[in-house]
């Protein structure tokens, strides 16, 4: 992700294969998977979200459940009929074991804590593999973008005690760092696909 710039033409061969075209591509490679793997975690942090969200809205509907008629014994005074209200309770309670059931919490923890550590590996070896390739890094809004997605990384994995603790804020700040962090990696998607077509230009097998 920090693999930028404006040329590919290899160091001068003291390096051998890491100067190649083979080792060039696995950062781009890599950096595709994590950046579908981002999607597949943010969906599974949606869903966590979900299942908190769901229990307040069932707690608010059930303060609008008008209370059954009932005679002096204690009995209903007629066949009690779902009211919509009850009916949409009974729906997103459902909802909710379903979603209980799919594990999203722990899920959610492990695929971050996965992101987390690929992508700072993977950050810095694609400053590494630019450095083996050329002998210097290339400034620029490829190098920029990946350096800031890594440090979002990091603020968002920041957030989780916080988060863990009950803090809205923290979960509120953890969805923007991190959907920023998706809307960055979309950007710099166009510089990285320019950085390959210049490997296959510079650069020979393997």
């Amino acid at each position: 992700m920090l693999d930028g710039g404006k040329d590919a033409v290899a160091a001068g061969g003291e390096f051998g294969i890491l100067e190649g075209r083979s080792f060039a591509l696995i950062h781009p490679i890599v950096m595709s998977g994590l950046f579908v793997y981002t999607l597949y975690a943010g969906y599974l942090g949606w869903q966590w979200r979900r299942v908190r969200t769901i229990q307040n809205e069932i707690n608010e509907l059930k303060k609008e459940v008008k209370p059954v008629p009932v005679t002096p014994e204690g009995t209903p005074a007629e066949p009690p009929k779902p009211s919509p209200v009850e009916a949409k309770i009974q729906q997103l309670t459902e909802e909710r074991k379903e979603l209980i059931k799919g594990s999203y919490k722990d899920r959610h923890f492990n695929a971050g804590s996965i992101l987390l550590g690929f992508g700072v590996f993977e950050a810095i070896f694609g400053g590494l593999n630019t450095w083996f390739r050329t002998g210097k890094l290339f400034p620029g809004p490829h190098l920029f973008a990946g350096a800031g997605i890594t440090v979002l990384w990091a603020a968002a994995a920041a957030l989780v005690p916080a988060m863990q603790k009950g803090s809205e804020t923290a979960r509120s700040l953890h969805i923007a760092l991190n959907t920023l962090n998706v809307i960055l990696f979309i950007w710099q998607i166009p510089t990285g696909i320019d950085i390959v077509f210049k490997v296959f230009e510079f650069t020979n097998w393997p």
